[in-house]
């Protein structure tokens, strides 16, 4: 097939040719040879949750049928999104609980690899966990913290504190009285598989209701914690200038691809890739020094603070591979193909494996552990340095690489609209309420092959900063973005609407903000928490002329992080239809009524410009809602008149 029905970005369209005419497999021809795909299963009408089944319903049939239990198509197709939400729920949150366990093995040890880099954030964090700051040291409070967000997961009474403390107070009162306030992360996640067990629950929006509240437990639960604990750890990210895509890596250098989603290693990496005796090392073997590059949200995690280049987004990895030069491709948990395994032993390229959950055959293994941290970085990096000697003489690298700067949090927005000594959100509401800024998206997700890559990224993002939306991104969907130029500032001129372009020229920043990994979607989730505290734009967030969108999503964490911004009051459209719809009750309750309940619903498009049609659409109807699409007349105050005014 032609490269360029697959991808829109040329150094994957280069690639994937090089990987036909060299007989290797990829993503990409793996999925035609899957076709056609099971249509009961695109539906959700497959259920396996017993041995009496496998149980298929027939949506053409006339007559309704059930499974053999007498679940119908809106319980089995509700059950199985349950599961995914539960899966998706427990990757980010486990993500959450391992950056706790590093954060708590730092603040007790005192010999640790790992130190805590920002003091400001973890006293802004521990207030609102209602932690004493006052007169205490900063190993005291750090301790506290711990003990704090360590009882989250698995706590047996009360309701979460974080998602308590950061919601605005109109928003948590809806999921109080739909009895939705989660209760702890892992319990959460436990019931939605006691409930989808056979012989439990059949009403859908019942077992929806118990969806909604795993994903909350998840989005402002371990996943903000996940964020909150590694801007302490590791220091809060700010802007900075970063490379994109597969020209990143150097024919001349040792590279090592940092691939997974937890910043831990990857972070030590860093650190200990520039000690002078391994670049030493690495320039004895005839390289010219040591050249790291990410992959995926791992990627996301050291450009945020370290300005890492990206090699590229979920569907390049393999392609990485292709280029011949990198010695180490190294990961950690999720979005890692087990196809990489295979494809790396026809190469030099050493695959290492470092999580006791991901272990893929045909890698090496070694095992990290955060006591052992620098120690473990340092055998990795020798590894690669060793294995610079056997690449082969052929080699490919594309040339593509862009720039863009990455780098922005809920707390450094505040510096960047008010700067030094005016910090606030006050000129982002402003130019909300004038009309400037019609609005804002949170464009985020993976890549897959069922679209052409990149492509419902891109073409979406660049409709909705035409017509002056204001666009954050995370994860794959970031780097679509930086590869294509759309993160610098200066791509305001070329892509916006005269609003957003006057904006972004006055404050310095592009249309595109990167706010990081898809873990850091909870930093979007405390950004519109902030936009409803500064004021003028009602008082929950679905009250916000906002929305959110996944264009090429393909994994259960998509479906959490979709669920839990509904749950949060936005409306969210995806390209790829939720499972459900051979579930008529079920689609119609998720894609309609379900928004009487939380004030944000889904829906589904493919195509990415009718999307944002839609969420322009819905952005509008929100303006209108809050009365700021209405011309009001200008006023000329003669003197009198000024000091008349009243200061509320």
């Amino acid at each position: 097939m032609d490269p360029k029905k697959r991808s829109s970005d040329k150094a994957s369209q280069e690639m994937i040719g090089r990987m036909a005419e060299a007989g290797q497999q990829n993503a990409w021809d793996r999925f035609e040879q899957q076709e056609p795909q099971c249509g009961f299963g695109k539906l959700g009408l497959c259920c396996r949750n017993c041995s009496m089944g496998p149980c298929r319903i027939d949506p053409f049939e006339e007559e309704p049928q059930v499974g053999i239990c007498g679940a119908t198509a809106d319980t089995i197709a509700a059950r199985n999104l349950l599961r995914m939400i539960a899966s998706g729920a427990a990757a980010h949150s486990d993500h959450g609980r391992d950056v706790a366990h590093t954060f708590k093995m730092a603040v007790e040890s005192d010999s640790c690899d790992y130190m805590i880099k920002d003091e400001l954030k973890l006293r802004e964090v521990a207030a609102r966990y209602d932690i004493k700051i006052e007169g205490r040291e900063t190993k005291e409070i750090a301790a506290d913290l711990s003990d704090a967000v360590m009882t989250e997961f698995g706590k047996q009474e009360g309701t979460l504190i974080s998602a308590a403390v950061y919601p605005p107070p109109a928003r948590q009162k809806v999921w109080k009285e739909l009895g939705v306030t989660p209760r702890s992360i892992d319990r959460e996640i436990v019931e939605i598989m006691h409930r989808t067990h056979i012989g439990v629950g059949s009403d859908y929006k019942n077992l929806i209701k118990q969806g909604l509240r795993a994903c909350l437990a998840d989005g402002w639960g371990g996943s903000l914690i996940a964020t909150e604990l590694s801007d302490i750890l590791f220091g809060s990210p700010s802007p900075i200038r970063f490379g994109a895509n597969l020209g990143v890596l150097d024919e001349k250098q040792v590279n090592i691809v940092v691939h997974g989603h937890e910043p831990t290693l990857s972070d030590i990496i860093v650190a200990v890739s520039a000690e002078g005796e391994l670049v030493k090392m690495a320039k004895d073997k005839g390289a010219e020094g040591i050249n790291l590059a990410g992959m995926c949200c791992t990627a996301n995690e050291i450009l945020m603070r370290h300005g890492i280049p990206v090699a590229g987004n979920f569907l390049q990895q393999e392609l990485a591979v292709m280029t011949g030069v990198v010695e180490v491709m190294l990961v950690d948990v999720q979005c890692i193909m087990p196809a990489l395994g295979s494809l790396s032993n026809c190469f030099h390229t050493k695959l290492i494996t470092t999580s006791p959950k991901c272990k893929i055959a045909g890698a090496e293994h070694i095992e990290f552990h955060e006591d052992r941290a620098v120690e473990t970085a340092r055998q990795i990096i020798k590894i690669a340095i060793e294995n610079f000697e056997k690449r082969e003489s052929k080699v490919r690298v594309p040339k593509m690489m862009e720039h863009g700067i990455a780098g922005f949090t809920t707390e450094n927005i505040f510096y960047h609209l008010g700067g030094q000594f005016r910090a606030s959100y006050r000129p982002l509401n402003d130019n909300i309420i004038n009309g400037r800024i019609r609005g804002a998206a949170g464009v985020v997700g993976c890549n897959n092959p069922k679209q052409v890559h990149d492509y419902g990224h891109l073409t979406m993002i660049k409709e909705l900063i035409k017509n002056n939306i204001l666009v954050v991104s995370t994860g794959c969907s970031a780097i679509a973005a930086a590869k294509e130029g759309l993160m610098r500032p200066e791509a305001a001129a070329k892509y916006c609407g005269k609003g957003l372009h006057e904006v972004c020229e006055t404050v310095g920043i592009p249309p595109v903000l990167h706010v990081g990994s898809c873990v850091d979607n909870s930093r979007i989730l405390t950004i519109l928490a902030n936009v409803v505290a500064e004021g003028g734009l009602g008082d929950d967030i679905s009250d916000l002329p906002v929305a959110g969108a996944a264009p090429e999503w393909m994994s259960e964490k998509a479906v959490s992080i979709g669920m839990y911004f509904v749950a949060s009051g936005v409306y969210t459209v995806i390209a790829e239809p939720l499972p459900i719809l051979g579930a008529p009750n079920l689609t119609r309750y998720l894609t309609d009524e379900i928004e009487k309940d939380v004030g944000g619903k889904w829906a589904f498009e493919r195509d990415p410009i009718k999307a944002a049609r839609m969420m322009i659409e819905h952005i509008e109807g929100k303006r209108d809602a809050l009365g700021i699409n209405v011309e009001k007349e200008r006023k000329l105050y003669d003197m009198e008149e000024r000091r008349a005014l009243a200061v509320e």
